[in-house]
């Protein structure tokens, strides 16, 4: 089977429209939240997020193309443009029956539905747009991505709530690897941070209620943490056959040698107590990846800041790697986005292939207070600078999806 690497990276985020600015604010443990100020939440319990600020679509595409596109869209679509540049693609040269596209969203586009309801309700029928569908339907980044690029290869959205982008790269590198794809572009992306969704995770007792200290909401593996905090954004990969890279001279940012899926069985939104769905997600990656968890240099965590969220991904560490969970560095990049749902996967495997690549840790910010049940070194507060090889990257999401990703620095 090839190897798979990757090639190129785009992001759109809380800490930064591109992949430098999120990565140096990321390793700086910089906080992208914020009090939401893009509508009036005089009436809610919550009132922070991590919000994408200065994203100008108009100024990307001009009025009349980005019109066509949900918020959701419109990042995936800078990210993938971002991506693609950043892999440098020639389009012209390569077979782009063999380009693909594996890029999902969550909640897709809720932002174009809420308003087509509201002309709806306001002024009837006949001001319903008559792109509401297309523009609100989960796989229509996939479709602009493919569009965008040419892509005419294997193209698909996954569905896997907040596992989505790891379940886009670990798919894509499967395609790969079984000769369907010469070239993935992969990953996730979220725009959902809309009054009725702030009202529901709400409700659900779901999110962090720190209001008055934003920065300090999201706190993963924390004793003090009482929920997450809802993020946007898009994290896109271009990943490629070994092969193709190196025909084709790319610079190569890591390779992905490994991928395993799993389903909790358990509940539609809480985490299993014990983290079944997580260790088996980690221990099928290292299977894949023909590697022993002493293998493993880093581990980049989904830990969302939830209180049983975080203590079951640490019992399933404990439980894969044994005495070396002690041993192995946990970072937690949330505490700095927030929660991207969709997107988060993206982001995070770019956060651990810079890791790989610069050998430095990004640190889980907000650590102030110790948790007897997350006891592991979560790397608090300060970025760390040791070498690393190998990270596995968690995400997990709602109805017991997980997806794992085992990514290496690239070595000739």
């Amino acid at each position: 089977m090839d190897r798979v690497v990757v090639t190129g990276m785009g992001v759109i985020s809380p800490v930064g429209l591109n992949v430098d600015t999120f990565w140096k604010n990321i390793k700086e443990g910089q906080s992208g939240i914020s009090t939401i100020d893009t509508f009036d939440i005089t009436d809610f319990k919550v009132k922070i997020a991590g919000l994408v600020r200065d994203f100008d679509a108009a100024g990307r595409w001009g009025r009349k193309e980005a019109r066509k596109m949900d918020l959701y869209c419109q990042y995936a679509l800078a990210a993938a443009e971002e991506a693609v540049e950043n892999s440098g693609l020639d389009l012209d040269a390569i077979d782009q029956e063999r380009l693909g596209v594996y890029v999902g969203s969550g909640i897709g586009g809720i932002n174009t539905l809420i308003d087509n309801l509201y002309q709806y309700q306001k002024r009837g029928p006949g001001r319903v747009s008559p792109s509401l569908v297309p523009m609100m339907i989960a796989n229509m980044a996939s479709a602009q991505i493919s569009i965008r690029f040419g892509a005419r290869g294997p193209s698909m959205s996954p569905v896997t709530a907040c596992s989505i982008g790891n379940t886009a790269i670990g798919e894509a590198f499967n395609a790969i690897r079984y000769g369907d794809a010469d070239i993935m572009i992969a990953g996730g992306a979220e725009a959902a941070i809309t009054p009725i969704s702030l009202a529901s995770f709400s409700n659900a007792t779901a999110l962090s209620t720190r209001n008055e200290e934003p920065t300090k909401a999201s706190r993963p593996f924390d004793g003090n943490r009482d929920g997450f905090v809802m993020a946007e954004g898009a994290g896109i990969l271009v990943i490629e056959s070994l092969e193709h890279a190196l025909r084709r001279h790319a610079h190569i940012y890591g390779e992905v040698i490994g991928y395993g899926s799993s389903s909790d069985a358990y509940h539609v939104v809480a985490s299993h107590p014990e983290g079944e769905g997580a260790y088996l997600a980690m221990k099928n990656a290292l299977k894949k990846a023909a590697i022993t968890p002493q293998d493993v240099d880093v581990i980049s965590a989904h830990a969302t800041s939830t209180l049983v969220g975080d203590a079951s991904e640490t019992k399933a560490i404990k439980r894969l790697f044994a005495e070396h969970a002690y041993k192995v560095p946990i970072t937690a990049n949330k505490s700095m986005t927030g929660h991207m749902f969709g997107a988060a996967g993206g982001a995070e495997a770019i956060a651990l292939l810079r890791t790989l690549e610069e050998g430095l840790i990004p640190p889980t910010i907000n650590q102030e207070q110790s948790d007897p049940e997350c006891d592991l070194d979560y790397v608090p507060n300060i970025a760390r600078k040791q070498d690393v090889t190998i990270g596995i990257s968690n995400s997990f999401g709602f109805g017991g999806h997980n997806a794992s990703l085992v990514l290496k620095r690239y070595v000739e």
